[in-house]
């Protein structure tokens, strides 16, 4: 019997009631799961909403952990984890009491039609680049060929604001 581990990235985000209160719940219900082992947290930032852009600001953050769960089973707990706090899927981009959603997982390259690893869009988003570039520095995208901290400084989202530590 094999068994699986990677080296994961998340990425951590809120709009909706305490944002960092509900930052923390998610890291700690990340804490409190055998198949994963934190390794890392970034800041907290503070962006403008992304894609649907009537809405509260966000509190974002990255989160490097070790990861016994394949990809599909990864996710699941993660939108297990979503759901328990209350987050409900009304509008794509639309507010959110929690989002967690997997960047990079080593340099596997997953496409599904429910998993796209690395994230598809995390190369085109400060608020995804800017915290990881914190805790991943010389993580290299296997499509792209670049390295997230090269990639960081030439995203198009306004200027992430740090905020505190998660």
């Amino acid at each position: 019997m094999s068994t699986f581990e990677a080296l994961a990235s998340l990425s951590v985000g809120s709009n909706l009631g305490n944002r960092l209160a509900n930052l923390r719940t998610a890291l700690r219900h990340l804490r409190n799961t055998a198949e994963l082992e934190v390794v890392q947290t970034s800041d907290v930032f503070e962006t403008a909403p992304w894609g649907v852009t009537d809405q509260p600001y966000f509190l974002n953050a990255c989160i490097l952990v070790k990861c016994a769960l394949p990809p599909e089973e990864l996710l699941t707990l993660l939108k297990g984890i979503e759901a328990k706090m209350g987050r409900r899927v009304e509008r794509r981009w639309g507010q959110r009491v929690i989002d967690i959603d997997i960047l990079t997982m080593d340099s596997l390259v997953c496409d599904t039609p429910n998993l796209h690893i690395p994230h598809k869009d995390m190369h085109r988003r400060g608020f995804v680049l800017v915290p990881l570039a914190q805790i991943l520095p010389c993580w290299v995208h296997p499509v792209t060929g670049r390295r997230v901290d090269e990639m960081a400084p030439l995203f198009r989202d306004p200027e992430p604001v740090r905020v505190c530590r998660l």
